[in-house]
């Protein structure tokens, strides 16, 4: 593999600093919504179920961390945690102010003593690291690993993609886009609108919710959407062959509008596939049970039953699918045709690496995803990883404006792919 020789001289960190951050969303309490939480502006009304929480909504935080090395190159790293944080198996909800007495008291130290020459060899160590008798939040392992791919890149002068591909032995020395999905939030009209005219290849994630408000009660609301969603995809495209996949996510609803009843869900998902015609349908989180197990075997259900009818949905696993032994679980037992890797939920970045790498090796579909409530930095690590390990589609993040997204994530996948293709010419 052309250029990337590793280093053999080593580099202490320095200097470890923290900072509290902005992410670029929120974090919202799952539970108290699905309960039926009203919406006030961009505010909920009620009280949080959640622990942790101290309203429906408050304000996202992250924790950046930047690693100064003893030649002055800098590694960054943010600290985030998923928009429904303490949800489905989650880590509880990460607080900056609270993180940072940690990082600087338990962390700060053991970093101080490290040497930089690698990346895989210090995210194993640190994701498993055990404090306290405790594994490090999830959020803090996000951060630390992408702190640590960072400072190889700077060091060896290469690319955080491909640094993993030299240390994963990823042997293609061609770098290809990784179709970016939009999320819309729950402004699924206008920000559609903003996909179709930036001619987003995935779209629009539609943030299906609430059975009574979004769904509908036999799911004719999505029935409704589909069609609008369709005819402005033919009407609003200025390209005719424009022709993107239609991902929605229904966050658990279609089963409860269905009580759970296999046979009805799948024939309301083909109804869904007739309606989305001629554009490929994917459906994210028809079923969210309640716990791992019964989720697991209710999409591995509706999987084979679409496949043995020859339906041409696609399924994705979200919820309860959350860390890399849960991608293992669901990707072993087929319980869907795509898994979301929610990167922040896997903690540190090489559980990512290896995720996408065991669905490839499965033949499952490999979503290298995240959530809202990340930051640029995030981002631009998550975006390096999935180019790094041809993931089969990544997420516009952060935030909801769809916009800003976009140009961030589609961005750097093309200055990453660019810059180092032109080592290999």
């Amino acid at each position: 593999m052309a250029v990337l020789k590793q280093q053999e001289n080593k580099l202490k960190i320095k200097n470890v600093i923290f900072t509290k951050s902005y992410t670029g969303f929120y974090f919202d309490d799952q539970a108290a919504i699905k309960m039926g939480a009203l919406s006030d502006g961009l505010d909920y009304i009620g009280s949080p179920v959640t622990p942790g929480f101290t309203k429906i909504r408050q304000a996202g935080e992250a924790v950046s961390i930047q690693l100064v090395l003893e030649d002055g190159s800098v590694g960054y790293g943010d600290c985030t945690a998923v928009q429904y944080s303490g949800a489905a198996g989650r880590d509880p909800l990460f607080l900056a102010d609270e993180a940072i007495v940690f990082l600087e008291n338990k962390i700060k130290p053991l970093l101080l003593n490290e040497d930089v020459n690698g990346f895989k060899k210090l995210a194993e160590k640190y994701d498993h690291l055990i404090i306290d008798g405790n594994r490090l939040h999830t959020a803090v392992r996000y951060g630390i690993t992408q702190a640590f791919l960072s400072a190889t890149a700077a060091y060896q002068k290469l690319t955080m993609a491909e640094i993993i591909r030299n240390e994963y032995g990823i042997e293609d020395d061609h770098y290809e886009a990784v179709p970016v999905f939009s999320q819309s939030g729950d402004d699924r009209y206008t920000n559609a609108d903003k996909m179709i005219i930036k001619e987003a290849p995935v779209l629009p994630h539609a943030l299906i919710n609430n059975v009574e408000k979004k769904l509908g009660k036999k799911g004719e609301l999505l029935k409704e959407y589909v069609v609008w969603l369709r005819n402005r995809i033919i009407n609003l495209r200025t390209n005719p062959s424009y022709s993107p996949i239609l991902h929605i996510d229904t966050y658990g609803t279609i089963g409860v509008a269905f009580n759970y009843n296999v046979e009805k869900i799948v024939k309301y998902l083909e109804e869904l596939n007739d309606i989305a015609s001629p554009f490929h349908l994917r459906i994210e989180g028809p079923v969210d049970s309640g716990d791992r197990t019964s989720t697991m075997q209710y999409l591995r259900d509706i999987t084979k039953m679409l496949d043995e009818k020859d339906i041409d949905v696609e399924i994705v696993a979200d919820e309860w699918c959350n860390t890399l032994e849960d991608i293992i679980y669901f990707a072993d037992n087929r319980a869907g045709h795509m898994l979301q890797i929610k990167t922040p939920d896997l903690g540190g970045i090489n559980n990512t690496v290896e995720a996408i790498l065991y669905c490839q090796e499965a033949k499952i579909g490999a979503y290298c995803g995240g959530t809202c409530n990340e930051t640029d930095i995030s981002s631009h690590v998550s975006m390096n990883v999935a180019v790094a390990c041809k993931a089969d589609q990544t997420l516009g993040k952060p935030g909801m404006g769809v916009d800003e997204a976009i140009m961030l994530c589609v961005n750097e996948i093309n200055r990453v792919c660019a810059l180092a293709n032109s080592r290999n010419k």
